[in-house]
């Protein structure tokens, strides 16, 4: 088979194309398709956002011999270099981070064509690096399948019919299953404060909902709650911004007591 016998919005799976290290971590999920004859195909898009497009993507392989026929359905997030974007994260976020190539670093401070796209794959391995640290730590993220420049694939949450699952500030949840949410939420939270990490940017908006299931989403900004000297304001701003969708839906949640638990989970 040639290349040429793929159609226009498909390409071999570049499974075996990435480092090791560049992959997801084990055990992995029985759906991951790691097969070297496996074909992406772009299904069309999910969100377009404004440092970042995540796209929908299919990973199949056809049964060949005596193995079956797989394939599962994938998140593509494709980040754009800075002159592509209409979005800039506050350096804030970045503060106690250091770039590891020191030909990346001068790169980046001249923005340099090559800075450019050094700083636009800092950002997809960033989310990849945490990604794998909360998948491992059981906190609710999708799965990271792989990592290639400036291109993250991750598990796609979907809605149970096909589509993508809504994301929390969209949906209107009974009294019960809002109870059910929060304990999620919280619970994951505190596997990130646990591992030392904030959000950073949580907010009913990068938080699914797949049934009675909650997934958190959108984390390339990560924050190291104590190595970062804005650390425990994040934590406060995630408080605040969830205690506060939770009260207005009925469900009364003390921000300064949900951040109290949440410390007593790093120190």
């Amino acid at each position: 088979m040639v290349d040429e016998e793929l159609g226009p919005d498909q390409r071999w799976s570049t499974w075996l194309e990435v480092e090791r290290s560049s992959r997801g971590p084990e055990p992995r999920p029985s759906w991951v398709v790691t097969e070297q004859a496996a074909i992406d195909t772009e299904l069309g898009v999910l969100k377009t956002g404004k440092e970042a497009d995540v796209f929908l993507l299919e990973r199949a392989v056809e049964a060949i011999g005596d193995n079956p026929a797989k394939s599962s359905l994938l998140a593509a997030k494709r980040y754009r270099t800075e002159e592509h974007r209409s979005f800039h994260r506050s350096t804030s976020y970045v503060e106690g981070r250091r770039t590891r190539n020191s030909r990346d670093s001068r790169a980046m401070a001249k923005k340099t064509s090559h800075g450019r796209s050094v700083a636009a794959g800092q950002w997809a391995y960033a989310e990849w690096d945490a990604l794998n640290r909360l998948w491992k730590a059981g906190v609710p993220v999708p799965y990271p399948v792989q990592v290639d420049g400036t291109e993250l694939l991750m598990e796609f949450i979907d809605d149970g019919e096909g589509g993508a699952a809504p994301r929390l500030a969209h949906v209107r949840p009974s009294k019960e299953l809002l109870g059910v949410y929060f304990e999620q939420l919280r619970n994951g939270m505190r596997e990130l404060a646990r591992a030392g990490l904030a959000h950073g940017d949580l907010s009913p908006y990068n938080v699914l909902a797949q049934d009675e299931r909650i997934v958190m989403i959108d984390l390339p900004q990560v924050v190291d709650i104590v190595g970062n000297p804005k650390g425990m304001d994040f934590l406060m701003r995630d408080c605040h911004n969830m205690a506060t969708w939770f009260t207005n839906r009925g469900l009364e949640i003390d921000e300064q007591e949900l951040f109290a638990d949440l410390l007593t989970m790093v120190f």
